[in-house]
């Protein structure tokens, strides 16, 4: 047992230490755009752009409850408070900035944290998807409002038309992805079949990684054992699809909160008309979000924006200031209930 104590202590002192140099990584990646921020900062309608504090910590509180306000329907989970809730989606999103790693660093976290509330791992997996699929639908929602309107409008130009197939496109192939995780969970057989698979490809690559030192890295056991556990949990939402209808709410709540951030920085600098624009490019931008490291995101989003017309500087300026201001708020307000997080007790 003071073994085990020993290794967890030494673990989460060598992940805090991590994620500081990720952090400050992070922070030194993004420092001329944090000093382009802070020039620009002048130019901004501070009364407008202070919203954006309780803006944020609403959002954070609608992501969490996407995860919770399904799980309250489960009598086998420890229950949870709305501070729990806030603090988690908190903790949650310093992640998700501060490990540029797509999406996997997030799930990761989320499954550890859940676990402390008796939540396995295919259950955390579960939810972080349909978190996933539930954005995706309302982004991919808000995408074509915004096109219709632009459309309508006639404002977007001839050069740029290869905007709605491609925001199509990629949300269609978050779609697919989804419905293959949830396809694989829904058999036992096809479980069985992935698993077999995904341990003799991962295994594979770290043979040859690694010339041959290291033999295995993923035991099929494990890796059945972890679709199973998604699949029970696909079986329970199938079953009681009414569970879902406030994890689906919140999800669109939160979707929109997303863009509200953009707009509000866009609103301050004098531009609310631009919400379209910022609609279409977070859908896109979102869709690298979640399969790409830190950074994509914010590029597509501007790229996007430029493309239908919106002048480059205004474009970058919105775009970078969301970004700095958005990463300096997460560490602010993620940095310290992450520590708090990881000190704690190794799951049983």
């Amino acid at each position: 047992m003071a073994k085990a104590k020993h290794r967890w202590s030494s673990f989460r002192t060598i992940l805090w230490i991590l994620t500081v140099l990720l952090v400050a990584w992070v922070v030194y990646q993004n420092w001329p755009d944090i000093v382009d921020t802070f020039y620009h900062l002048g130019e901004a309608n501070w009364i407008i752009l202070i919203f954006i504090i309780p803006e944020q910590l609403f959002m954070y509180y609608a992501c969490g409850q996407i995860f919770f306000s399904y799980l309250k329907h489960r009598q086998d989970i420890k229950k949870f408070t709305n501070g729990e809730i806030l603090r988690i989606s908190t903790e949650l999103n310093f992640v998700n900035h501060a490990i540029p790693a797509g999406g996997i660093g997030g799930l990761a976290f989320l499954t550890y944290r859940l676990g402390q509330y008796g939540v396995s791992a295919g259950g955390a997996s579960f939810l972080y998807v349909f978190r996933y699929a539930v954005t995706t639908v309302v982004n991919y929602a808000q995408a074509l409002v915004a096109i219709i309107v632009l459309l309508i409008l006639g404002v977007i130009p001839s050069g740029a038309m290869w905007i709605i197939p491609v925001a199509l496109l990629m949300n269609t192939t978050v779609f697919f992805l989804l419905w293959f995780v949830i396809y694989v969970a829904g058999n036992s057989k096809r479980i069985q079949f992935f698993s077999k698979l995904s341990a003799r490809v991962i295994n594979r690559i770290i043979r040859i990684v690694t010339f041959g030192h290291k033999k295995q890295l993923m035991r099929y056991d494990r890796i059945s054992k972890y679709f199973a556990d998604i699949h029970d949990n696909v079986k329970i939402a199938k079953e009681n699809k009414r569970y879902l209808k406030k994890p689906a709410l919140w999800g669109f709540i939160y979707s929109f909160f997303e863009i509200m951030t953009y707009w509000i920085v866009a609103w301050s600098l004098g531009r609310p008309e631009l919400l379209p624009y910022i609609m279409i490019g977070e859908a896109i931008g979102s869709v690298f979000d979640g399969i790409v490291p830190y950074g994509l995101y914010e590029l597509g989003m501007a790229g996007v924006m430029i493309a239908l017309g919106v002048d480059f500087p205004t474009a970058t300026i919105i775009t970078v200031m969301t970004r700095v201001i958005t990463l300096v708020f997460t560490i602010a307000s993620g940095s310290i209930p992450y520590y708090k997080a990881i000190k704690g007790k190794p799951r049983e």
